[in-house]
């Protein structure tokens, strides 16, 4: 599979078949991953993958916190506090195609509160993924994060299997850190479902869109005024 490939196959999916993913393939993207680049090669990553009664235990504490009703509390703040546009349209749009895609209306509060829920159950993927930083790394190491991310997708494309990135698995880190036995001082980035698409489900079968190049890019010629 080529690169553009990759990246206009990959999505973020959320419903995934009960297929164990092998031990050995989650070690194999992980090591096509770790060829990330990274500031000064600092490779700040460190990631724990959850599978099996390890995820039925932790993912038991996060929708026990959800359904309390507990307030998220993630590390970092990841949205602004202030939507403006066109960031504020892009987001609605986002989540207007999510709920029809699974035919859930506006007012029907009920089951967006369960499809919510889904959430901190992965989807039902058979593995968790989280990604910690060392708390006292600065700025730099969340772009080398993000380049990690990335090249951990599209390993994943071309072995078959879904992703979908959470920043909601990382809203009750306190919960995750002292399951999984990491620090406080560390910083939960997020999460990770990982399994093998369920093609079948409506919630899969919907793309969001993305900008035209001439939206974003300004191009300096020097031949230009």
């Amino acid at each position: 599979m080529h690169v553009r490939e990759a990246l206009r196959a990959r999505k973020s999916v959320r419903a995934y078949l009960d297929k164990p993913v092998p031990r050995a393939l989650i070690e194999a993207l992980l090591d096509d991953a770790r060829h990330a680049p990274s500031g000064a090669n600092i490779q700040p990553w460190q990631v724990a993958v959850v599978s099996g009664a390890s995820k039925l235990r932790l993912q038991r504490a996060l929708l026990a916190a959800f359904e309390a009703g507990e307030p998220a509390r993630m590390d970092y703040r990841y949205y602004p506090e202030h939507w403006r546009s066109p960031y504020r349209e892009r987001r609605r749009r986002c989540g207007l195609q999510l709920y029809r895609a699974v035919g859930i209306e506006r007012e029907d509060q009920a089951r967006r509160r369960a499809q919510w829920a889904a959430n901190y159950r992965a989807f039902d993927a058979p593995v968790f993924m989280f990604f910690f930083l060392d708390g006292d790394m600065q700025t730099g190491a969340w772009l080398d994060y993000g380049m990690f991310l990335q090249s951990l997708m599209l390993a994943a494309v071309e072995h078959g299997l879904a992703t979908c990135v959470q920043a909601s698995l990382a809203e009750y880190p306190d919960i995750v850190k002292r399951v999984l036995g990491y620090p406080e001082s560390s910083v939960l980035v997020c999460g990770m479902a990982l399994g093998y698409e369920d093609r079948a489900a409506p919630i899969n079968g919907y793309r969001t869109t993305r900008e035209d190049v001439h939206t974003f890019a300004r191009f300096f010629d020097s031949n230009e005024e």
